[in-house]
């Protein structure tokens, strides 16, 4: 069986019947043997980065970490393969050529198109701000670019854990859905750290298992008081929370596994 690897356009290098639009240069050959190997294995990563040499190093990164990758260099191209097909994950900057706050709208349009799709930013603006504006659009995390490669590929894969937690096929009702440590009991409305029986309230236990089913994920307290099916205002929703937080640490002093974000909610931290 024959392999062709060619350049069909600017950015795009074409391997059989696929198409990958890719940042040419040196990355390409590193790109072609990754690709050979592990064609229908990988996850596909986007990011969209317009310094060059920041792009490349990233891409070089994760190409050796055995991810799929695509670089865009601003927000037109980047809307241009999303309305091809999304991949796996995007990695966003903020700022694109001469656009100061592109990567917020490349996240607004991505949400619309998808709940799921993985969004990650990764930027020098490191002001609270930008970080709440950021994760209240919809992205699941927010780095900024201080930030080594090794931890970069650690919280990618650890956002693919959780990905993959979410995809898990749903159990029968009276099975107990395990996340980390932590069990529940829907049928029953019980839950459990650890093992031992957390005594949660109504309310709380809805509020809990909105938080926990989406690990990682920052839920706001309008999406709280929905899952709990309760009108509260914000003050009590923080007061829910602190009491969630002291039931389980009546149990284990070293809970901290509901993490606040300022002005935007709390997430779970733990999976």
């Amino acid at each position: 069986m024959s392999t062709l690897l060619s350049l069909t356009g600017r950015n795009c290098l074409k391997y059989g019947d696929n198409s990958f639009y890719i940042t040419v240069s040196t990355s390409a050959q590193r790109f072609h043997s990754t690709f050979i190997k592990e064609i229908n294995l990988v996850r596909q990563i986007v990011i969209v980065e317009d310094e060059t040499a920041i792009r490349e190093n990233y891409m070089d990164m994760l190409f050796q970490q055995g991810y799929q990758v695509t670089g865009c260099q601003n927000r037109i191209e980047a809307q241009q393969l999303f309305r091809q097909a999304l991949p796996d994950l995007v990695i966003l900057d903020i700022g694109l050529e001469d656009e100061i706050e592109a990567g917020f709208d490349l996240c607004r349009q991505l949400r619309q198109q998808s709940e799921t799709l993985a969004i990650i930013f990764l930027t020098a603006r490191d002001n609270d701000f930008d970080t709440i504006s950021g994760l209240r659009l919809g992205a699941d995390d927010y780095l900024t670019k201080d930030i080594s490669l090794p931890h970069l590929s650690a919280r990618i894969a650890a956002l693919f854990r959780r990905m993959d937690i979410l995809k898990q096929p749903a159990l029968e009702s009276d099975q107990p859905i395990l996340i980390g440590d932590l069990s529940i009991n829907l049928e029953r409305l019980e839950l459990y750290w650890k093992t031992i029986l957390i005594d949660l309230s109504l309310t709380e236990f809805w509020m809990l298992y909105s938080l926990a089913r989406h690990p990682g994920h920052v839920r706001s307290r309008d999406q709280l008081m929905q899952d709990a099916s309760t009108v509260v205002d914000d003050s009590t929703i923080t007061s829910h929370i602190k009491r969630i937080r002291k039931k389980f640490m009546a149990v284990n002093s070293d809970f901290n596994c509901i993490e606040t974000i300022y002005g935007a909610g709390y997430r779970w931290r733990c999976h």
